[in-house]
């Protein structure tokens, strides 16, 4: 029945044809419904179609008789149209389900998935920010990119019609999930959890759903939003997930509360609800059994995974090579190609020899064999002797030249080609310029001329100038326009020189390898003709045939029939572009009925898409094939398609004995390709072959599970005169058994000869020898590998059934890509991806390849769609297969890497995914499931006694590991120490002797002093707050005063005010007037635990703690008396308080851990005279000195270098308050500079802002004049393991600027000891040691060379001060360690801390912190204090101050910051360190611990696109480097991770804000 508007297609307007064209490729795609199709096709050709007319009659019957299935997915199977439903009345299913037939895939997709369904567990689904991924409207509107099926683009066919299958699958109880039940009374929050997809059930449908399941089997899913009422504050469909079924819940229960934190207290949050899903989710069964691991004193091992005995082996006897029949000698084969052109062209030129289609398909220009042979002698002739000059030819015979010619060109590509050959020298085809390893392949072949039309040449990008841009990786080239206005005629005298066909090379053919590199297969005249002779035999190809050519005919079978063996037979070839199948589906078929061809050359993709547009045309005939040569005849989905095919277009004269399949690969040419049958002859049987026996690479035909079966068709026998063996994949060439799958080898005159210029990879691959099973060769003759793989069945028949590039080694079982991607697609996609697109790559992680999938999403998909689409797929390759996918990533519409015929760039997409390039918009990792590799969790040993372990160290010949610094007593101070006891009396003794000295300088962010204090004014202003304090405050001796000053000399004279008055100082930071309401809390809480009495403070910040704003973060009424500093009466002291006894209390030092806890600890006196005269003594401080401070001055060391040591030793400090390098970053640097200063000291913010911030200034530093040549010490202030990369890069960025290597170095201190570490001015330099993570893991210290895997660079903090001794220590039994182990860094000092200051004064807690005994071999029963870090000491060669050899302290890192996972202690820097450097987007990294899950949360500062690219280089480099498996990933925005003054991470806050949901991710993925 003609169509009017089908009929006259080709009247319409051109656009209009072309969305019609892209039309019928998203239907062949599987990209529309059958329906959608219809009414966008008809809304399309509305306005051409006569009125009366209406839509086609037969498509409104056939969509009358297609009546909705209640309760199922809206159908997708496409209905036929009437002209092909004569001939499948017996199937529902129409042209498309056809078109894939389903050979097992369906419906072992369909029981797979069933199967699951009863184990069906609510796996968490990722939140997303709203804004991240929204496509910007320009995208939105760009049609999608139709170009892009997949290169064998039978779209994989293997088996898609799935969808009736699936759908009755999801008839059971799941479907009532799947359709959001419109009708039903459950709360709307429930409802909108089990929306997917459109609400189309109705309550009548769901009745007949629920007749047909059981449905007292499961409850309803339960909520698990943050609230059980329907309000939920983000939009629900955003972050709820996917609907599961949580057996034995009732539907009222809400999920949080069944679940408490780690502390006991329940948390009603979204997050930690999915935490609790995925732990659900975790605790399924993993598949494979844990390898065992032997845990060796050292190093674990991993144990050789035992095979599974049930496993099948083969046990065929060793195959022997199959030959081929002998190549036919034939009289007039000419001896060599170029002599069959010459005989055709001169005896044969009116004779046509190609034809060429414009973009519409029709034929737009024939060359006839006289043309060419004409052009290609001019073109020859131009390229020997018009380049250059005579003496200086530029081409010489043998030279490789680059031929670029766009597709759609295959005339101006031919005469190139033959123009070459005619010059001899030696063509390379390559695809359109641009890509970096195509330019691989030019360096490779030494190419320096590239032959081109004029219109391309055209289209190449310029330089400014005109000149062809230089293409990144490409050598230099000079391009040469072949067209023939710019040729020279040759004289009458001149004739190519062509001789017989030898060994010299002809042609190189590109490939791309699996990793991407571009190779060139050298090809031999004498092959290229003997292939052509083969091919000749094989095809029964005889004068003057037409065949049809649908390929690329620059390289593989599409070349070899269509331009070489064309030319041997005096074929006419019709090339049908890619281009014009694009817009033209049927335009091969239509060019086979007009030229009544004989044969075409085709791929599943071609078949496919005929197919789908066969409506068009009614009146096409196939008859006159005797060939339909299936180019790739090896694919895993060719059978469906040539089936479908056949059934379809058999009405239309095709003989099932014209389909062909073959076999090709660049190396070794045509393998194997199927001869035209006999009319009438049974056609070859199938192979059934089971799935399990191919990934041991056997043979087994497949009758036990009919779910997990591969059918393959033959690809015919061996080529004429060739020979075939199979040979294993892996290791030496050795003959496979029969009944065993291998690499398939050929060995004949037609193939490759070599890779060029490669010649260690060419050895491997063209001149292999097979061995037997006793490894001694079998026959002398070289095979070639194909890179196929696949065996010899009955009858000699060949049997492809993947691709050696496609090869996945999983645990020793082999999977094959193609496969994989047909059990994706297999599972119902129309709404979520593009079927065409999908790559399948390994990617080695944790010493085994792991399954990658990554598919084109498209834009309308909905978050649910996607994540269930992916879950599914995930169970579907798991059942299968039997094999894990690692990570599932959708990437948006048209964004992954295309080769240039429109498939996927697996390689590209590869390195991509590795690079964190690839952008995904939808991510899923499945670590735990599949890796099954790692270490069995550490058992801790039942204890050693303290003593034993002692014993074992003296056996051992290990010293107990302590080290000390000099030691006081031998000291000589001045009398200053016997005359002063109180830091008060000597800043009275400064005031009198050297009233004018100036002791502290304090300048603003321009670099300029703005306050000064001497001796004096320091000691006036003191008594003058003293005063205050007695008068104003009514205070007594031994209150406690809170001062709250910016870093500035204010604060140094209050704090020597409260001692003038005998009150207890305590210095708290200032609360910030931009976020008062984070830290206006902790200020409050330090003024409650400390029980002050009084707030000295400035107007400014008095003001502030009254202020409105303050009063909506605390209760602003209860402050206790605050008295500001600002104007002080002149009013003189009566009498300055003295302490009765050293030991009284000095002052409070209070600060938040980095685990969030508020400790405040209690400083004697003695303790601070004693702290300052071991600084004094190890930096040789006097008061000609002058030191630069930029710390903060409220704890720690910070504290004492800003406002005590200067009153003691009497040098000048220079005060620079870090907040003002925000706004001149030069500061500190430039005033150490200036001040020519030999000390300064500093915190890890300060040196990672001027890193960071200078790094690329240090020519404008130098401009400047800032020299750093006089710093002798350089210190950084901190309380944890030294940060060597940062103060590295610090030393080495600066020394341009003088600054010394030697000079930066670190302190240590911890709560109980402020300072114990500090390098000083005397003593070795610091030194640095690598030691081996695994061992630190297990709290042991291996040390190992520079540049060991798994080794980190650990530096000594400084030298041990004056005075202190340490002493490492295991945490549980508290005996003393020997060198070199890990363990808690115990301290005694005349600086200790006197104890915890803590509102109960809790003594338990004192007791054990400060006051603590060795368990075991202190017979002086020393007192010490446990610093709650892990570190060692070792013996260095060194020599010390005091003669002795130098013993080193290392600090690891803070005890209570430590993760306990799997048996092993981890720190957190050491995991944040490795995910830091996976990408240059991760700003900053944190970690950390929730019921037993490993929370890695980044900050990116790169555009949100880049989210989700961190997820898997996360899970990758900590499963890599510290075998863990990530639970939780967490993006967020940089600024996030709260760090606390001294630059450290504040990792609890962080959790606690995670698990209360206020960090606001852009995405949060829950690896399964």
């Amino acid at each position: 029945m003609a169509e009017p508007a089908a009929a006259g297609v080709s009247s319409l307007p051109r656009e209009v044809r072309e969305q019609l064209a892209e039309l019928e490729l998203e239907l062949s795609e599987g990209d529309i419904t059958q329906k959608g199709y219809e009414k966008k096709r008809a809304k399309l050709l509305a306005p051409y179609v006569p009125q009366t007319q209406g839509v086609d009659p037969a498509l409104q019957k056939e969509s009358r008789t297609q009546m909705p299935v209640p309760s199922a997915t809206p159908t997708s199977a496409s209905s036929s149209s009437s002209s092909s439903s004569k001939f499948h009345r017996a199937r529902s299913g129409g042209a498309r389900d056809e078109r894939y037939r389903s050979d097992i895939h369906t419906e072992a997709v369909q029981a797979a998935l069933a199967k699951h369904k009863e184990q069906k567990m609510a796996l968490p689904m990722p939140t997303k920010r709203r804004s991240t991924f929204v496509q910007s409207p320009a995208d939105a509107c760009t049609p999608p990119d139709t170009s892009s099926a997949s290169e064998d683009e039978g779209s994989l066919r293997r088996q898609a019609a799935l969808s009736a299958a699936l759908h009755q699958s999801l008839q059971n109880a799941e479907s009532w999930i799947n359709r959001s039940i419109q009708g039903s009374s459950t709360s709307s929050s429930a409802s909108s959890t089990l929306s997917h997809g459109e609400g189309k059930g109705t309550s009548g449908s769901l009745a007949d759903v629920f007749a047909n399941t059981r449905i007292e089997n499961f409850s309803v899913p339960p909520d698990v939003t943050a609230t059980t009422s329907s309000s939920s504050a983000r939009p629900a469909a955003i972050d709820l997930p996917p609907s599961g079924i949580v057996k034995g819940m009732h539907k009222g229960s809400n999920r949080s509360s069944l679940m408490d934190t780690a502390d006991g207290v329940p948390v009603s949050s979204r997050v930690s609800t999915k935490i609790q899903q995925l732990l659900n989710t975790l605790k399924r069964p993993k598949r494979p059994p844990l390898k065992e691991f032997f845990v060796d004193d050292f190093e674990e091992i991993v144990e050789v995974p035992q095979p599974d005995p049930n496993q099948p082996k083969p046990e065929g006897r060793q195959m022997t090579p199959v030959k081929g029949e002998p190549l036919g000698v034939v009289c007039n084969w000419p001896p060599a190609l170029e002599a069959a052109l010459q005989r055709w062209g001169t005896t044969q030129a009116k004779c046509p020899c190609l034809t060429a289609l414009d973009v519409t398909g029709k034929p737009v220009y024939t060359l006839t064999y006289g043309k060419l042979w004409s052009r290609s002698l001019k073109l020859a002739y131009t390229l020997l002797n018009k380049l250059g000059t005579k003496n200086e030819p530029v081409l010489k015979p043998g030279d490789r030249v680059a031929l670029v010619y766009p597709n759609n060109d295959p005339v101006m590509f031919m005469v190139a080609f033959y123009g070459c050959l005619l010059a001899e020298v030696i063509p390379v085809p390559i695809e359109d310029a641009g890509g970096q390893q195509i330019g691989f392949l030019l360096g490779s072949c030494g190419i320096a001329l590239a032959l081109t039309t004029e219109v391309c040449l055209k289209g190449l990008p310029k330089t400014q100038n005109g000149e062809i841009v230089q293409f990144k990786g490409w050598p230099r080239l000079k391009w040469v326009v072949t067209d023939s206005k710019y040729l020279s005629k040759s004289p009458k005298d001149w004739q190519p020189n062509i001789s017989a066909a030898g060994t010299e090379p002809a042609y190189i053919e590109y490939k791309t390898s699996k990793e991407g590199s571009v190779m060139g297969v050298t090809v031999s005249r004498i092959a290229m003709l003997s292939h052509c002779q083969a091919l000749s035999q094989a095809c029964n190809y005889s004068e003057g045939e037409t065949i049809v050519n649908v390929l690329d005919f620059k390289k593989d079978a599409g070349l070899w029939h269509g331009i070489l063996t064309n030319v041997m037979n005096k074929l006419h070839t019709v090339s049908v572009p890619y281009s014009v199948m694009k817009t033209c589906p049927l335009s091969w078929v239509q060019r086979v009925h007009a030229h009544k061809a004989k044969v075409a050359l085709v791929k599943c993709r071609d078949l496919h898409w005929a197919m789908m547009a066969h409506r068009d045309q009614r009146d096409v005939s196939l008859s006159s094939l005797r060939m339909l040569i299936v180019t790739d005849g090896a694919n895993p989905w060719s059978v469906s398609s040539c089936d479908a095919f056949l059934s379809l277009f058999q009405s239309h004269g095709l003989k099932p004995e014209a389909i062909c399949p073959c076999a090709t690969s660049p190396e070794a040419m045509t393998i194997a390709i199927r001869r035209p049958g006999v009319p009438g002859a049974p056609l070859p049987g199938r192979a059934i072959l089971s799935m399990n026996g191919l990934s041991f690479g056997v043979i087994r035909v497949n009758t036990e599970d009919k779910n997990s079966a591969l059918t393959v068709q033959d690809v015919g026998h061996v080529m004429p005169g060739g020979m075939m063996c199979i040979v294993k994949p892996d290791g030496p060439p050795q003959l496979c058994k029969t009944d065993e799958i291998g690499e398939i080898c050929v060995s004949s005159r037609a193939g490759g000869m070599m890779y060029y210029g490669l010649a260690g990879v060419t050895k491997n691959t063209f001149e292999v020898i097979p061995v037997n099973s006793a490894g001694s060769p079998v026959g002398d003759v070289p095979f070639v590998r194909s890179g196929l793989l696949g065996f010899v069945g009955p009858g000699s028949l060949v049997f492809v059934v993947g691709k050696m590039d496609g090869l996945l080694t999983v645990s020793g079982r082999r999977h094959n890509a193609d496969d994989i991607v047909a059990t994706g697609l297999a599972v119902e996609s129309i709404k979520t991806v593009y079927r065409g697109r999908i790559a399948v790559f390994s990617v080695s992680v944790f010493y085994d390849e792991r399954i990658v999938v990554v598919a084109e999403q498209r834009p309308d998909a909905s978050e649910e769609d996607s994540f269930q689409w992916m879950s599914r797929v995930l169970q579907a390759i798991d059942s299968i297969h039997q094999v894990g996918v690692y990570c599932l990533a959708l990437v948006p519409a048209n964004t992954l890497p295309k080769t240039p015929l429109g498939g996927i760039h697996i390689s590209q997409t590869k390195q991509h995914f590795l690079e964190g390039s690839l952008h995904p918009c939808n991510i899923l990792m499945c670590p735990h499931t599949c890796v099954t590799n790692l270490p069995k969790p550490r058992q801790k040993q039942p204890g050693v006694g303290p003593a034993s372990v002692m014993v074992g160290n003296l056996v051992a010949g290990k010293r107990i590991a302590q080290a000390s610094g000099r030691d006081l007593g031998q000291i000589e101070d001045n009398d200053l120490v016997k005359k002063h006891q109180f830091l008060t009396e000597v800043l009275q003794w400064r005031a009198q002797a050297t009233p004018d000295h100036p002791l502290f300088l304090l300048l603003n962010a321009k670099g300029t002093t703005v306050c000064t204090a001497t001796c004096l004014q320091l000691h006036k202003k003191a008594e003058r707050i003293a005063s205050v304090l007695c008068d104003k405050g009514h205070l007594n001796a031994g209150d406690n005063v809170v001062l709250l000053y910016p870093p500035g000399i204010e604060l140094i004279t209050a704090f020597y005010g409260c001692l003038y008055a005998g009150c207890i100082p305590v210095t708290v930071r200032p609360p910030h007037a931009q976020s008062l309401a984070a830290t206006l809390p902790t200020v409050r809480m330090i003024v409650e635990v400390s029980k002050a009495a009084c707030i000295l403070t400035t107007q400014t910040l008095m003001r502030l703690l009254k202020s409105r704003e303050a009063a909506a973060a605390v209760d602003v009424k209860t402050w206790p008396t605050i008295i500001d500093t600002d104007d002080l009466p002149r009013k003189r002291l009566s009498q300055i308080y003295k302490p009765p006894t050293p030991e009284m209390l000095a002052y409070l030092d209070f600060s938040v851990s980095t685990t969030g806890m508020l400790t405040g600890v209690k400083m004697s006196h003695a303790a601070v005279s004693g702290l300052c005269r071991a600084i004094k003594l190890q930096c040789e401080l006097y008061s000609s000195r002058q030191i630069a401070i930029c710390l903060d001055p409220y704890c720690g060391l910070g504290f004492v270098l800003w406002c005590l040591c200067s009153v003691y030793s009497g040098h000048q400090s220079i005060l620079i308050p870090p907040m003002e390098l925000e706004s001149n970053l030069f500061l500190w640097l430039s005033t150490v500079s200036q001040y020519k200063i030999r000390d300064t000291f500093c915190s890890y913010s300060v040196m990672e802002l001027c890193t960071k911030g200078l790094g690329n200034q240090v020519e404008m530093l130098k401009a400047r004049g800032i020299n750093l040549s006089c710093v002798r010490t350089c210190v950084v202030v901190a309380e944890e393991r030294p940060r060597v990369s940062l103060t590295h890069s610090f030393s080495k960025l600066f020394k341009d600027i003088g600054l010394s290597p030697r000079a930066v170095s670190t302190t240590f201190g911890s709560r109980v000891n402020v300072a114990i570490c500090l390098q000083g001015t005397s003593g070795p330099d610091p030194t640095t040691v690598y030691v081996d993570l695994k061992s630190l893991r297990h709290d042991r210290v291996r040390l190992v060379e520079r540049g060991a895997p798994q080794s980190l660079l650990l530096s000594e903090s400084g030298k041990i001060l004056p005075g202190v001794k340490v002493v490492i220590v295991n945490p549980e039994t508290k005996g003393p360690l020997g060198d070199s182990h890990l363990g808690e860094i115990w301290v005694n000092s005349p600086h200790t801390a006197s104890g915890y200051y803590t509102i109960y004064d809790n003594e338990t807690l004192q007791a054990d912190h400060f006051n603590t005994r060795l368990s075991f071999g202190d017979a002086a029963q020393t007192l010490w204090a446990r610093t709650g870090y892990l570190g060692f000491v070792r013996r260095t060669e060194l020599t010390a101050a005091s003669g002795e050899r130098h013993d080193a302290l290392y600090v690891v890192g803070a005890l209570d910051e430590t993760l306990e996972l799997r048996g092993l202690r981890y720190h957190p820097i050491d995991i944040e360190t490795s995910v830091s450097r996976t990408h240059r987007s991760i700003a900053e990294c944190a970690v950390f611990t929730w019921t037993n899950l490993l929370v890695v949360v980044v900050e990116l500062c790169g555009c949100e696109q880049e989210a989700l690219d961190l997820v898997p280089l996360v899970t990758n480099v900590v499963l890599e480097e510290h075998y863990l498996i990530v639970g939780v990933v967490v993006v967020v925005d940089p600024g996030v991770i709260p760090i606390n003054s001294r630059g450290e991470k504040q990792r609890m806050h962080l959790r606690d804000s995670f698990l209360a949901d206020q960090l606001d991710p852009i995405y949060v993925a829950y690896n399964m």
